[in-house]
């Protein structure tokens, strides 16, 4: 890579520009500019920083992905990273403990590094991590904003190992910026930033379901101690998690279902996928015929349906004054190599060839959720991410060549 030294003010795109004369190294290579300054910082850093410019026809799309803990956000992120290829991988060389994920083309940021409080902290305080006032949302905004321009961030870490704030890691813009977790539509700020968003809300009979069987057979947890946790999160969690799934252009709700009467095991589930109308380069699925409202049962000859079968729906309707097309799957599959007859009634699925959808679940089969349709409408709204992030990019790319022939 070639190397010169120079002093300059001037910006080399919107995406970066320096203010104040300095001693720069300017590095080329490939479609990005590092900067080297010896009396610079690194957004949010310490110390001689780097900051990497976009090259201008390029930009970071930015996801967000919102849900109380244990409600499969690890799960929804590996289907995701896998339909743009590649596994996503902790930062090599850094933190074994960091909770960040990378992978060719997309970046995972767990928003619990955004605590402005560690364990003890939140302890003495009396406040949950679900408190915002345990939560640096200033921060948050400034590196979100930062990456999405072109500009990489020393992000700090919270250590779920040990409950403290360990030191920084270096994040480069990527292809496609996740920020997954407790807040990413909490502030308005952070939320105008977001390309798209979604949020996977779990109903309490199916969350306290998946955390008995969760913490009594693999924790040791008792039944009164699991409720007492439940119970002291859902002030908060009703206060500042919840809400912020009126914002969201895409919910996956998931319920009891309603094949089993009077069903408690949270084993067989009813899943609503919630699409938002009018999402600039989003368009949603549909069954059959859009607009109109279906029920469907397939199964039969093409579909196997062990007890109690597989039912679709799906309509128009309103949710939170939105108006919302809905696609409800209750119900579980036998049979995942079946699903391809399942996926041959969906439309607006995004897919690049016939069956993708079908082979992402057969690919990743182990996955939790897999055999009904949490993991369907994950995919699905994975596929749909990689759709909008190939519009935005074509867009911006179109863009000078529009500018050239006024």
């Amino acid at each position: 890579m070639a190397v010169s030294t120079l002093y300059t003010t001037q910006a080399l795109n919107s995406a970066c520009s320096i203010s104040t004369p300095a001693k720069t190294h300017v590095g080329f290579h490939q479609k990005q500019v590092v900067f080297y300054r010896r009396s610079s910082k690194r957004v949010g850093g310490g110390g001689s920083g780097v900051i990497t410019c976009s090259a201008g026809d390029s930009q970071t799309v930015v996801i967000g992905l919102a849900a109380d803990s244990g409600c499969g956000k690890s799960t929804f992120m590996r289907r995701l990273t896998s339909v743009f290829g590649g596994a996503a991988e902790p930062p090599k060389g850094g933190n074994p403990d960091s909770n960040t994920l990378i992978s060719d083309t997309t970046t995972v940021i767990c928003l619990d590094d955004y605590h402005s409080l560690d364990r003890t902290g939140r302890k003495e305080k009396g406040v949950t991590a679900l408190d915002p006032r345990a939560n640096d949302f200033d921060l948050m905004y400034e590196q979100v904003k930062a990456l999405k321009s072109g500009i990489a961030v020393d992000k700090p870490i919270y250590n779920h190992v040990t409950g403290l704030l360990d030191p920084p890691e270096l994040i480069k813009p990527p292809k496609i910026l996740v920020i997954e977790g407790l807040h990413p539509m909490f502030d308005d700020r952070v939320r105008d930033l977001l390309d798209f968003s979604i949020y996977l809300d779990i109903s309490n009979e199916v969350k306290f379901a998946w955390k008995i069987q969760r913490d009594m057979a693999e924790r040791g947890h008792s039944l009164e101690s699991i409720k007492a946790s439940i119970e002291a999160r859902k002030p908060d969690f009703d206060a500042y998690i919840d809400p912020q799934k009126q914002y969201a252009d895409a919910v996956i709700e998931v319920l009891p279902t309603q094949l089993i009467p009077d069903d408690n095991e949270g084993k067989v589930l009813r899943v609503r996928l919630i699409m938002k109308e009018g999402v600039e380069n989003f368009s949603p699925v549909y069954l059959f015929d859009e607009g109109s409202t279906i029920s469907w049962i397939p199964c039969g000859r093409k579909l196997t349906c062990s007890y109690p079968g597989i039912k679709f729906h799906y309509g128009p309707d309103t949710y939170f004054g939105n108006e919302v097309s809905i696609l409800e799957m209750d119900g579980q599959f036998d049979r995942l190599d079946e699903l391809i007859y399942v996926e041959s009634h969906l439309s607006n699925i995004s897919t690049k060839f016939y069956g993708e959808v079908t082979q992402q679940m057969l690919k990743h089969a182990d996955f939790p959720g897999s055999n009904n349709g949490t993991g369907l409408f994950q995919t699905i709204v994975g596929l749909k991410i990689r759709d909008l992030y190939e519009q935005i990019t074509s867009s911006k790319a179109a863009a000078p060549l529009e500018a050239t022939k006024a």
